[in-house]
């Protein structure tokens, strides 16, 4: 699992909003409002429990906790923990939702 060995190198406050197309590498953690969409190859993507996200997302691994209305790929791993709100399909080759989580959407699990 791609860990997040550095540490965060990008941050989005809980008191920051922010529009438009997120593409980064290595981790991003938000924990403000974000609204457009986000995409890294290779990139590790923390959703705060406070995080209220309105995208599409296409990551390495995403780690959710907060509240995300779009759909979510990840080619390695998603993994949403409470008390996450999901409002879209995820896609990913593990996907893990703990008790507690809200969510509506399809799971595709599919190795590669």
């Amino acid at each position: 699992m791609k860990q997040a060995s550095q540490g965060v190198q990008t941050l989005l406050g809980p008191e920051t909003t922010l529009e438009g197309k997120l593409a980064f590498e290595g981790t991003v953690r938000l924990d403000g409002r974000f609204n457009g969409s986000i995409e890294s190859k290779d990139g590790v993507m923390i959703v705060g429990k406070e995080a209220v996200v309105n995208a599409d997302i296409f990551v390495h691994t995403a780690t959710v906790s907060g509240t995300i209305s779009g759909n979510i790929r990840a080619t390695h791993s998603i993994a949403l923990y409470p008390p996450a709100q999901v409002f879209g399909d995820l896609q990913a080759p593990v996907v893990v939702i703990e008790p507690g989580v809200i969510f509506r959407g399809h799971c595709f699990m599919k190795a590669g």
